[in-house]
């Protein structure tokens, strides 16, 4: 594999905007030539608009001239996709695809047999270079070509190499995860927004919270139930059976259809 010099992402979507951003915030967004497709026209313009000297098309093939092509579609999309792209993938060329549950085996055999490819389960902390992206990679890839492709991601973050089985169970933990705290941590600074704390206080208490709870389970070396029982006073208390319900509940409904 030649020095990584253009990026494509066949599809310009969340998980697009997310990994641009990661390069933007790292002062990389002009090292490298970008190409993003999509067949709609206001989500191309917007990302004009946020990332500038980027090249945008509604033709997928045009971005196959790219070092790296991701391919930023949802899983239902994927065959279509690929039988517009297989003939125009050469050996030289590494396709990234970011969809759960088609494996490295199905892409390969919907893109004529095309080897080059790459499993990555993207993490939205990645916009602000603080990703934990896992990554699979086809038999096709040397050391050294792995070296250099993660020489590139590594800019969003920490990028794990894990069998790819476990890319599923790492879409819910690390992909979806995000989605299971955000909503309560905003609630939790409105609510204490509205008790008078100011923004700084309130920022830099739920970091420094949220990132000593995390550490305290995993390093305090206590078991689980003297963890929990570490603060008296639990005002969810009540409530903390139909939470975890609604979690095993939700998350095995989705973790099914992943590896159906």
């Amino acid at each position: 594999m030649e020095k990584i010099n253009t990026i494509g992402f066949i599809g310009g979507g969340r998980v697009t905007r997310i990994i641009l951003g990661g390069f933007k915030n790292a002062g990389k967004i002009n090292e490298y030539k970008f190409i993003i497709s999509d067949i709609q026209p206001e989500v191309l313009e917007r990302l004009k608009r946020e990332y500038g000297e980027i090249t945008i098309t509604d033709n997928n093939k045009e971005v196959i001239s790219s070092d790296i092509i991701f391919l930023a579609v949802h899983p239902p999309v994927v065959r279509k996709v690929a039988e517009e792209i297989e003939t125009c993938l050469t050996k030289d060329k590494v396709l990234i695809s970011l969809a759960p549950k088609i494996t490295i085996a199905q892409l390969s055999e919907m893109l004529n047999h095309f080897n080059k490819i790459v499993r990555m389960i993207p993490n939205a902390p990645s916009i602000i270079n603080s990703g934990y992206n896992p990554i699979h990679f086809s038999p096709a890839f040397t050391q050294t070509e792995k070296n250099e492709l993660l020489s590139v991601l590594n800019i969003l973050g920490e990028t794990p190499e894990v069998e790819e089985e476990k890319l599923e169970a790492y879409a819910i933990l690390t992909a979806m995860g995000p989605t299971y705290l955000w909503f309560q941590l905003y609630e939790l600074q409105d609510i204490v927004r509205d008790f008078g704390l100011p923004e700084e206080e309130i920022e830099e208490g739920i970091i420094k919270m949220v990132c000593g709870a995390v550490k305290t389970m995993y390093k305090s070396g206590l078991p689980r139930t003297d963890v929990m029982d570490l603060v008296p006073v639990k005002p969810l208390g009540e409530e903390e059976e139909n939470i975890k319900n609604i979690y095993r509940r939700c998350l095995n409904i989705i973790f099914k259809k992943l590896k159906g």
